[in-house]
């Protein structure tokens, strides 16, 4: 039977002849998918031979990765913060930069809220990162699909949360109002652009759900329905916080500045925070 060192080499160049991006680095990962171990022990184990069965599972996973399907869709599962959870094309796969965006929330907020709100829940990670963070919040969290929904909840569930956030299928601006009011809210919206949508790479344009990425109006359309809305459902004091397009800033800056409530600013300030690689990808603003 190969070993592990044979098979990372010929995974590597089959999916290099494919133009897998980083194929070593995918080779690795999906090698230590087949076997249940960790990337960094294969390298203590280039000698050992692989089981058919570990070789069948192996070649299949291999075989969708060519055809450009994402890593994370095939092993069912992917990574956000400190935990994991259950990941397939009812949802979006979580990014880093919404790990940021939980992190960029935690260093914002000084007091615990006593409730907060996931507008967009996907596989439930930001709902599931606020009550991890917040042990006595109330976490609410909202998708527009049913079946994403399900996800996010048997997500929740898995990791010993379900009695601590709450989800519903709603979609934004309607039916809002009977949520409540929370501390903070938080989404990672739909805010692609039709161009930018057209020229993503194949694991995003053919695999992910396009209803989670693209978004009206140059992608502005659900951010600015979230900005608006948002008012109404904060506490005073409470905080917006969301992810955003590179290039949209100035805007949203110029929508939160024009919401009104009772006749006065909705918001006392807003914020422009940029991500690792120092673009501008998070916007929040804070109710009166």
């Amino acid at each position: 039977m190969p070993t592990v060192l044979e098979v990372l080499q010929k995974t590597t160049d089959f999916l290099a002849r494919r133009e897998i991006p980083d194929a070593k680095l995918e080779s690795e990962l999906l090698l230590s998918a087949a076997l249940g171990c960790r990337r960094l022990d294969l390298f203590l184990r280039f000698e050992q031979p692989l089981s058919e069965a570990q070789l069948t599972t192996l070649r299949d996973h291999v075989a969708r990765r060519g055809r450009r399907e994402p890593r994370q869709y095939i092993a069912g599962r992917t990574g956000f913060l400190d935990f994991e959870v259950a990941c397939d094309r009812r949802a979006l796969i979580p990014r880093p930069e919404t790990e940021e965006l939980a992190e960029l929330i935690f260093s914002r907020v000084s007091t615990p809220p006593n409730t907060a709100l996931d507008m967009g829940t996907g596989t439930g990670v930001l709902a599931i990162a606020l009550a991890r963070h917040w042990s006595d919040c109330r976490v609410v969290a909202i998708d527009a699909d049913e079946n994403t929904v399900a996800l996010a909840r048997s997500n929740a569930a898995a990791l010993g949360l379900a009695d601590r956030i709450s989800f519903s299928c709603l979609r934004w601006p309607t039916d809002l109002a009977k949520l409540g009011s929370f501390g903070v809210i938080a989404a990672n919206p739909p805010y692609l652009t039709e161009e930018e949508w057209a020229t993503a790479a194949p694991e995003v344009r053919d695999w992910e759900p396009r209803a989670a990425l693209v978004a009206d109006d140059h992608g502005l359309a659900d951010l600015r329905a979230i900005i608006q809305a948002a008012p109404a459902m904060l506490d005073s004091g409470g905080v917006l916080a969301l992810e955003t397009g590179i290039a949209h800033h100035a805007q949203l800056a110029a929508i939160a500045g024009s919401v009104n409530l009772g006749g006065q600013p909705a918001y006392t300030r807003t914020e422009s925070a940029r991500d690792i690689s120092r673009r501008d990808r998070f916007f929040l603003a804070w109710r009166a």
